[in-house]
């Protein structure tokens, strides 16, 4: 089955969201844990903190010479209640998979990942403890 190009922009954002991470001092534990009630894209640990990151990506594209942004909307906007709640029940089924203690400390951070075809660069922002 061929992967649809969103699909491959958001694989494309994770990779490149790895690879930030692993410069700035996070080990990489998993990549998309997935469970039929939610994914999380990322587990990472920095500190002996858990990070379980969400990476939301949009492109920039040149169609006939012309730039376009596919959609206005900004990568955290997609970051929305019902995702929200998806993720929580991931994070908890990861929690009780790999016995993690109680005790362990763990937030959400959100990767935005910007992609720009044409010039062949991507820009990552991450927002740290999002939800309290």
């Amino acid at each position: 089955m061929s992967k649809t190009k969103k699909r491959k922009i958001g694989d494309l954002g994770e990779e490149i969201t790895c690879k930030f991470l692993k410069n700035k001092d996070y080990k990489v534990l998993e990549r998309n844990y997935w469970k039929p009630w939610g994914e999380i894209d990322i587990v990472a640990e920095k500190a002996n903190l858990l990070r379980f990151i969400e990476v939301k990506t949009v492109s920039r594209e040149i169609s006939n010479g012309i730039s376009r942004e596919p959609t206005q909307v900004r990568p955290e906007e997609n970051f929305h209640p019902v995702k929200l709640k998806r993720l929580h029940r991931a994070i908890q089924t990861y929690l009780l998979d790999h016995k993690i203690s109680e005790n362990k400390l763990w937030q959400i951070d959100l990767a935005c990942v910007y992609l720009d075809f044409s010039t062949k660069k991507a820009r990552v922002e991450l927002m740290e403890n999002i939800i309290l």
